[in-house]
């Protein structure tokens, strides 16, 4: 074997201050793609945020500038900027260049705060190409300078100054992030749930890129309150109210404001600290206990459930519900490596006994929405019955049972699901081609028949009684909701295949939809994608080329030579292509596109109000949704 490579104690690398962020990114800010990207916007407003719920500031501005940097400020006290004695710098310099440093750990600083880590400002400072920061306070501003992390102008004087807070402008490094480039919608729907969260601070997002000025303003006095009238916008509430409970107890403040609607899916979200919690843990443990009992009391009080009937569950009251369980604690500790689920104890004993008390409480004085929930409920148990008898036959049987999979289903032979896929294809014409063209040892195909049923409108029961719906699952082999298990899924590619029109679209979004509301797992492992066929077909004597998209037909074009000579195809379905075209453009692992389909949970608020929107009974928001976004449609027949 070579020596070239020497392993001693030489070889055993010491990275001094911020080096190591610069090494390892992702270790720090979870990826170098657009998600970690925003994260440095995110990680600057959090200190500014911390001094909001201290109660030293109430605005906050993010400017996007047209070199793609940003600025943050905030009217807080502003960055100390005396010498810290133990590092024998300023403290600005501390909190820039020091990871775990900040006034967020036990130094009483903060209450409350809502970085995860400590390690926001200086791990931005490490991936910026420059930063700058200026503070004001005391009625003089300071300024200093980094680059790469390294101050390079250290802390001054520039003068008096009338204002208060901290300004930190930076610019992200291109040699860090594969993209530089930040997206005014991602920023957006960040600030506002911050906004919701932090009750009465204005956060004000300007975008100068463009020809004018993008500005937007989040200011909400009713904090969560209005939280969930935004998410609830686009749906029938049931009642006009928003309830609304909050308290302190074993120093956790708990708020939760909700409030049920006309659909029958719930959307309950929960935070720490404004932290998002997409996993849960004790705090949502504690606002499903405390929904339970005060509800099933009420029920059985006032005659809404019969003596011989069963106690309502959570999930009948739960069913149309959009809740927002925020709560604030000193020292929250998270479980698992995504850090996405809380695991302080007292967080449950305070969110059930505030929300019981005062639920119950609200119960008795306001008997016409406890009617109102109660009577949805009821009516969410007896569907839920009826699921579980409709859910006994998508369960897959075993050959001993005598039942196998659907007989319109072509399965594959190879039985490892890490080397199977499944083409779930628009139609009977399209089914029968990618059958013959597919490879039989791993690709299996499932023909659909016309639309499958929205489940944005059905409830459980009525999903489980569509042919189609049933046909999936039970190919699948995971089960469904309750019963759902990831590790019996037969397949690691669920590949949605349908034409490039109207319908084809719409058929994709149905079925995104029902993987999205009853088998999110599959999206989250990653195992849904997009087939990509080719949108035109070019030839030109005996050469035959395929474009997937307008900008790769000119570039084709380009190349064969813009003549008469040239025989170009649209396709605007799957059955226009035979067996052989069908699996060298669309099918063929070595030379196929394929999208993956993925969801970000720290979003899901925004995800599940997308589905709404497109999915739902009202057609305005729809109508609004479409005409925003038509400018990014690419490809599509009308």
């Amino acid at each position: 074997m070579s020596n070239e490579y020497e392993y001693g104690a030489d070889q055993i690398q010491i990275l001094e201050g911020l080096e190591a962020v610069r090494k390892r990114p992702g270790m720090y800010i979870g990826s170098t793609a657009s998600k970690g990207l925003h994260h440095l916007v995110y990680e600057i407003v959090d200190n500014a945020i911390d001094e909001a719920l201290a109660g030293y500031c109430d605005t906050i501005e993010v400017n996007i500038h047209k070199d793609n940097s940003i600025t943050v400020m905030d009217n807080g006290r502003g960055i100390p900027v005396g010498l810290n004695q133990k590092a024998g710098v300023s403290a600005v310099e501390v909190v820039f260049t020091k990871l775990h440093a900040g006034g967020k750990f036990g130094g009483g600083g903060y209450k409350v705060s809502g970085g995860l880590h400590g390690v926001g400002a200086s791990v931005v400072n490490a991936l910026s190409k420059w930063l700058e920061v200026e503070i004001c306070v005391d009625g003089i501003k300071y300024f200093q300078k980094y680059e790469q992390g390294k101050p390079v102008i250290n802390l001054q004087e520039k003068g008096e100054t009338d204002l208060r807070g901290t300004k930190v402008s930076f610019l992200p490094d291109d040699e860090i992030f594969e993209e530089t480039i930040f997206d005014f919608d991602i920023l957006k729907q960040r600030l506002r749930e911050m906004a919701f969260l932090t009750k009465g601070i204005k956060i004000i997002l300007r975008d100068y890129r463009g020809e004018e000025v993008n500005e937007k303003v989040f200011h909400y006095e009713g904090g969560i309150k209005e939280y969930v009238q935004y998410l609830n916008r686009h749906k029938d509430p049931l009642y006009n109210d928003i309830i609304y409970c909050e308290g302190l107890k074993n120093d956790v403040y708990v708020e939760v404001a909700m409030q049920h609607n006309e659909t029958y899916v719930e959307g309950c979200y929960s935070f720490v600290n404004n932290i998002t919690t997409p996993e849960g843990g004790t705090h949502m443990i504690g606002f499903k206990n405390a929904l339970t009992k005060p509800f099933n009391d009420y029920a059985r009080s006032h005659k809404y459930l019969k003596d011989n009937e069963p106690n309502l569950t959570g999930e009948d009251i739960r069913e149309g519900l959009v809740a927002i369980i925020s709560i604030k604690l000193t020292d929250p500790q998270f479980e698992g490596q995504t850090k996405q689920k809380l695991g302080n104890s007292e967080a449950r004993g305070a969110v059930e006994s505030i929300l019981s008390e005062q639920l119950t409480y609200y119960l008795e004085q306001n008997p016409s929405v406890g009617k109102t929930i109660c009577e949805k409920a009821v009516l969410a148990q007896r569907a839920r019955d009826a699921a579980r008898k409709a859910r006994d036959l998508t369960r897959r049987k075993t050959a001993l049972e005598g039942l196998g999979l659907p007989g319109k289903l072509a399965d594959c032979s190879e039985k490892d699901p890490s080397k199977c896929e499944i083409y779930i294809v628009e139609g009977d014409s399209a089914g029968g081609s990618a059958k013959t063209a597919r490879s039989r040892a791993t690709q299996a195909i499932l023909p659909l028949r016309g639309k499958i049923l929205n489940v944005e409108k059905a409830r459980l029961d009525r999903i489980l009684s569509n042919n189609e719906i049933r046909t999936m699952i039970t190919a699948f082999g995971t089960g469904i909701s309750d019963d759902f298990d990831i590790s019996k899924l037969r397949y690691h590619k669920i590949i949605i295949m349908t034409d490039a029109d109207v319908d084809g679209e719409h058929i994709a979004t149905l079925l995104l939809t029902f993987f999205y509301r009853f088998m999110p797992e599959l999206i989250k492992e990653g195992y849904v994608y997009m087939a990509q066929p080719p949108l035109y077909k070019v030839e030109r004597g005996k050469t035959m080329r395929y474009a997937y998209s307008d900008d790769e037909l000119e570039k084709i074009l380009e190349e064969l030579g813009r003549d008469g000579n040239n025989k170009i195809q649209r396709y605007k379905g799957l059955g226009e292509m035979n067996a052989e075209q069908l699996w060298d453009t669309t099918m063929d692992p070595e030379k196929r596109v394929l999208l993956r389909v993925t969801m970000d949970e720290d979003e899901s608020s925004e995800i599940d109000l997308t589905f709404t929107t497109l999915m739902g009974d009202k057609v305005e928001p729809r109508r609004e949704f479409i005409e925003a976004n038509a400018k990014y449609v690419r490809n599509l027949d009308i």
